[in-house]
């Protein structure tokens, strides 16, 4: 078992289902602009959406466990909120202000299935989940962007010790502040040696760093960035889940070797700016 990957098979994971989040058409309404969906998603067809999605990742032998609190609408978003690593979970500090009570949210979870909790960023440190990445079971990559800072990722460090590489990759402006925009949203790791990736925002020592340790990429075409085709949660080595609606990283993917199984998300992930890796929060795998 361990908790320091991104491909390896899936055994456990925290979810938080649309009806959970997003409670009502009133708090859909109340929130929505705010946290910069860019439009309200419909409660009855993301609940659907996400029983859909459930079943995807219990098909496939994955264990999964709910959180019960109340929340916003990103608190759908789960793997936002901390950080695992073979020793036990970090809560995270949330780089939008809207979402800073999720951290402590998922600590009761943890403690029911028994994953030590090691640590939490605290202010004014800034470090959130899609920021970070597993490249192998020694090495994190960290995303050093809006949603995550210097401080933060001191504190990571602290917390993870000596033994753990961390890789620090600074993230372009994009569209601001305001925008979600995480490490994960350029790269996802789908085998060992094998990341789906969108290299035009990819800093380009980092790319460099990942090809001299034998990793190859699928390219995300221009035209499916925006629909999170780079955004991709790998349930076992080179078995994918991706949205629905990015045909060319699917086709490139499955050239490369790697079976993928889609799932519609018009209201759970389009609308939210959140893909199958920023829905799940992994805890186990083998």
């Amino acid at each position: 078992m361990t908790r320091q990957s991104e491909t390896g098979r899936l055994t456990r994971v925290i979810l938080k289902h649309a009806r959970e989040a997003f409670d009502s058409a009133d708090t859909i309404d109340a929130q929505w602009r705010a946290l910069n969906f860019t439009s309200p998603p419909h409660l009855a067809r993301a609940s659907h959406e996400y029983e859909r999605f459930v079943d995807l990742l219990t098909e496939h032998g994955v264990r999964v466990h709910f959180l019960r609190d109340p929340g916003g609408l990103d608190s759908i978003y789960v793997r936002d909120a901390s950080v695992v690593c073979d020793r036990g979970a970090i809560l995270c500090s949330m780089g939008k202000a809207n979402r800073t009570a999720e951290p402590r949210a998922q600590l009761p979870l943890y403690r029911d299935l028994d994953v030590p909790v090691i640590g939490a960023i605290e202010s004014p440190g800034l470090l959130e989940g899609g920021d970070v990445a597993w490249t192998d079971e020694r090495t994190l990559a960290v995303g050093r962007g809006y949603r995550t800072n210097d401080e933060g990722i001191r504190q990571l460090r602290g917390l993870l010790g000596a033994s753990i590489d961390v890789i620090v990759v600074p993230l372009p402006h994009w569209r601001g502040p305001g925008d979600v925009f995480h490490l994960m949203s350029i790269i996802s790791p789908v085998d060992r040696d094998l990341a789906v990736v969108y290299s035009p925002l990819m800093p380009v020592p980092f790319r460099e760093a990942l090809l001299d340790r034998g990793v190859s990429f699928v390219e995300v075409p221009d035209e499916e960035f925006e629909s999170m085709g780079a955004n991709v949660l790998a349930i076992a080595p080179r078995t994918c889940v991706m949205l629905r609606g990015n045909p060319k990283t699917r086709d490139r993917l499955e050239r490369a070797g790697a079976q993928v199984f889609e799932y519609d998300g018009q209201e759970i992930s389009l609308k939210g700016g959140g893909g199958p890796t920023c829905l799940t929060r992994p805890i186990d795998r083998i």
